[in-house]
């Protein structure tokens, strides 16, 4: 399970591995989005994004404190007016949540996994009420497919498509593809497991 994206990958690690505490730090539908906003807007405030997550400035603020406390969030002083404004951003590009970790801390995984399907719904929500641009209309799509595979070729299903997605990223620092726009990649695997 793995979220994407962050603002600076040049100096920060691409990508955080939960541990059974960071989890816990970071399984809160809010802290999610929150993080979520931070990798793909780039730095803000408690202010602004009670403004873009309709929350109150109190409720921002401490899940902030909370994500700087478990490593998710840096200050970023860059855009502090006078030093009176705390501005953060996000610490590591993505993040990813192993076999291992999910497995030793199953509740805490339900409420991460949840938030982050949440986070999911939204974003589509949000694309759906979006005008593309004609161009990018042949490129987009909201699709799946139902097939039957045995735990292998899932396996082989999910490490072929996060080779692709790599091979398609044009964010590193620097690099500047003309006409490049962002886009977002959602993919989810779900076994449906048959039980007697």
């Amino acid at each position: 399970m793995a979220d994407d994206k962050t603002n600076d990958p040049a100096t920060e690690p691409a990508t955080l591995r939960l541990d059974p505490v960071t989890l816990r730090g970071l399984a809160h539908p809010l802290r999610v989005r929150i993080l979520g906003v931070l990798r793909e807007h780039g730095p803000a405030n408690a202010t602004t994004l009670s403004e873009m997550l309709g929350q109150s400035t109190g409720a921002t603020s401490y899940h902030l404190r909370q994500l700087a406390s478990y490593g998710f969030i840096v200050e970023d002083p860059e855009f502090a007016k006078g030093g009176r404004e705390r501005w953060w951003k996000a610490a590591h590009r993505g993040t990813l949540l192993d076999e291992e970790t999910a497995r030793n801390a199953p509740e805490v995984t339900e409420v991460y996994a949840r938030a982050i399907a949440a986070q999911y719904h939204e974003r589509i929500d949000r694309w759906l009420n979006e005008t593309v641009p004609k161009q990018w209309v042949p490129a987009t799509t909201l699709s799946d497919w139902r097939f039957r595979l045995t735990p292998a070729e899932a396996k082989q299903l999910h490490d072929a498509i996060f080779e692709l997605v790599e091979r398609f990223r044009h964010d590193e620092p620097g690099l500047e593809v003309p006409g490049a726009e962002v886009v977002v990649f959602q993919a989810q695997i779900m076994p449906f497991v048959s039980r007697p």
